[in-house]
Formats: C-alpha cells, structure tokens, sequence
C-alpha cells in the first residue's frame, strides 16, 4: 500500500537515495531541502518517473517555513503517513578550542529542526489515527568520539527527545525510530575535518583521526545500501527504537554493552588511531 513520506535533507546522499526508492514503489514524496540545485534536479527526476510529490527549497531554521510547508503538504495529500528528520550537519574540533556559537548553530538545525518537522505534522497524525516519525542519528549519539563532542551531544539530544516523547505519543498509535549509522560514504565527513591551527596541542592527534577516518570512508557503507535499511524501516509495520544500518554501528554498540568502559576505550582510542 502507498503511503505519504515527508522527509527533510533529500536533495543528496542517503535521503536523495531513499527518495528514489520510495518513488520507485509508488510512494508519494514530500520534503525540502536548503539546496535549490538539488531540488530543481529532484523534481525533475520524480517528474520523468511520473511519482506524485511535492518539494521546496526551505532552510530548516525557518520554523515559519516549515508551518507553511506543512499547510500545503496537507492541502494537496490530505493526509501524511510518515515523517522521516533527516537534515543535519557535522561538528569536529578539540572541545576546548570550539567556537560555541557555530556548536549552537549545529544545536539549532540538528535538535531544534529534528523537533521542529516533527512538532509540526504530529497534530496531523493524531487526528489521523497514527502515523511514524523516523529520526536520523548516528553512532556518536550512543558512543562518543573524541573531536566531535558537539556532534555527539546534538546526538544525544536527538535520542533523548525521541525516546522521551515516544511515551507521549504512544497512546496516539505514533510510532517512532531512531536511525544510527557509523559511516556513509559521503562527503559529510570531508566538509568538517579541519586540522585544528598549528599552536594547537591537539593538532597532531586530529590530524590522526581525520586521517583514520578518510581511510575508513574508503570502505563505509554506500548512501544506497544505507537508504536501503531506512526504506525497510519506513516500510515497517512495527517500528524498532534503535536502529543500524552497518555492521560497524552494530558491532560498537554490542561492545558498548559488554565489555568494560576502560576496553571500550581502549577499542575505540586505537581503531581511530589517537591512542
């Protein structure tokens, strides 16, 4: 059966690929992205596959934004059975060397634009009886990295806010997933790695890190095989809270659970090679 999926960040990487998925089953497509190329180019595309969609160009910052966006969704499908947060941008640097006014602009479309699709098309899936909303996280948001304190604690956020008001919605038949990739192999990464400046004394082992982490981008899950695992929990009749989408977040998070905190870090300080 098809069903109505709003989802936000779609113009590239896992969401432009779990758009084409959706559609290729006859889903119909709802989102925004602050891309405008990316969008022009998506329209065209779900044009040429005859899927019925509706996509804007929309900053996840702007809450106006996002009400209006809503109001037309509704008017033109009726109704919206999914809702898929999948905007958010990366965080690294040395905690002490952070500029917090850039971390609470990560805090801002991270968190607050997770809260703030959600928050709008909640009234409309309790009236209609139900509904799902899909959070993406990722493994920091359960086991956090050094250098990116900012992006783990926007992680942690995120699943704290999700599991928190799944007691609320729960009576409402709102169902809802928390979605946690290790790595994609994407550019997200690359787009944030900057060597702290050469006075710094944590220079060399950053440096060690971004370096371990292009290595392991080389053989990270693809944006297709991850949206593949999104598009499974879309489709889901019953939802999973947690969910993974690589065997690296999978196998981390059992380690987690296991084995004592000075093994984890032992694990986890020489597989990023900053020991």
């Amino acid at each position: 059966m098809s069903q109505t999926v709003v989802i936000t960040g779609l113009a590239q990487g896992m969401g432009l690929e779990v758009v084409r998925m959706l559609a290729q089953s006859g889903d119909t497509i709802a989102g925004f992205d602050v891309d405008a190329d990316g969008i022009s180019s998506l329209q065209k595309e779900l044009d040429a596959m005859g899927a019925r969609h509706f996509l804007e160009t929309l900053d996840i910052t702007d809450r106006k934004g996002i009400l209006k966006f809503r109001d037309r969704v509704l008017e033109k499908f009726n109704r919206v059975d999914t809702v898929v947060s999948n905007v958010g941008i990366g965080f690294f640097g040395p905690f002490e060397e952070t500029d917090l006014e850039k971390a609470l602009k990560c805090f801002e479309i991270n968190v607050i634009g997770a809260a703030a699709i959600f928050q709008a098309f909640i009234p409309s899936l309790r009236k209609a009886g139900g509904g799902k909303l899909i959070a993406m996280s990722s493994l920091v948001g359960q086991l956090p990295f050094p250098f990116e304190s900012i992006y783990s604690a926007s992680k942690f956020a995120i699943s704290g806010m999700v599991e928190s008001f799944q007691y609320e919605l729960s009576p409402f038949n709102i169902q809802v997933a928390i979605i946690e990739p290790a790595q994609v192999s994407t550019n997200f990464a690359a787009k944030i790695h900057v060597l702290p400046p050469e006075e710094s004394p944590y220079r060399e082992r950053a440096g060690r890190f971004i370096d371990r982490d292009n290595e392991l981008i080389k053989t990270a899950t693809t944006p297709i095989q991850a949206a593949k695992r999104i598009v499974d929990v879309i489709n889901s009749p019953k939802l999973k809270l947690h969910n993974q989408v690589d065997f690296m977040s999978s196998f981390f998070l059992f380690l987690n659970k296991v084995l004592p905190k000075f093994i984890r870090d032992m694990i986890l300080l020489n597989h990023m090679n900053i020991k």
